[in-house]
């Protein structure tokens, strides 16, 4: 297998500033990026303090990459159909709902598999030794 010309690298490297300054862009002007930024903080935080389980962090990490991921595709949409076009059009605005609502699925089932890891372990902290697992 002959390997990837010399520029290939270069352009990966590249590619990767471009999907930094995506990010940093949907976070800058989506204020519910700016949630779930704080979201994500908040999980990462509650995860060093109640001592979660190296399983439990792959869970709270796709739960997390699962709704940023759904966030910066509904954007991203939104951002493009309002380039083609400012005028309301039904079936773009039913796209435009049906991005939305998977941006809700994702955050409904993370804070599901948050629930989930987080609220035993609180429970264990004041004092609540019922449910803990």
């Amino acid at each position: 297998m002959k390997p990837p010309p010399a520029g290939f690298w270069w352009a990966r490297l590249r590619s990767f500033r471009y999907a930094w300054r995506g990010i940093v862009y949907l976070v800058r002007t989506q204020g519910n990026a700016r949630l779930h930024l704080a979201s994500t903080i908040l999980v990462v935080i509650l995860g060093f303090v109640l001592h979660v389980t190296r399983g439990e962090w792959c869970l709270l990490a796709l739960a997390s990459g699962m709704v940023w991921a759904a966030e910066a595709l509904n954007s991203a949409l939104e951002y493009l159909a309002d380039h083609v076009t400012m005028e309301h059009h039904e079936r773009i605005g039913r796209v435009k709902d049906m991005a939305a609502g998977g941006v809700l699925l994702a955050a409904i089932a993370a804070a599901i598999i948050g629930g989930v890891v987080f609220i035993p372990k609180l429970l264990v902290l004041v004092g609540v030794r019922c449910c803990a697992g």
